[in-house]
């Protein structure tokens, strides 16, 4: 297990092996996100939100906000 040590300003030093794994260089930001019972993860938030542009594709054909709002009636009553 890796540790570190929180200084008088509250700040610590990423070890090597974390910054490794997480993909970390200087400048990079981490995220710290609460899971439960006091304990927390980091998670690198290196990339920006622009990079998610052209992930999911565009539908073949437009969609109307009727026929989306029938697919979540359908899909939320199959749920239950």
């Amino acid at each position: 297990m890796t540790t570190a040590t929180v200084t008088s300003k509250g700040q610590i030093t990423i070890p090597v092996s974390v910054r490794t794994a997480l993909g970390l260089s200087s400048g990079d930001r981490i995220e710290f996100v609460e899971l439960a019972n006091g304990q927390f993860a980091i998670v690198a938030a290196t990339q920006s939100v622009t990079t998610l542009k052209g992930m999911i594709r565009k539908p073949k054909k437009p969609v109307s906000i009727a026929e989306m709002n029938s697919a979540i009636a359908k899909r939320g009553a199959a749920a239950r």
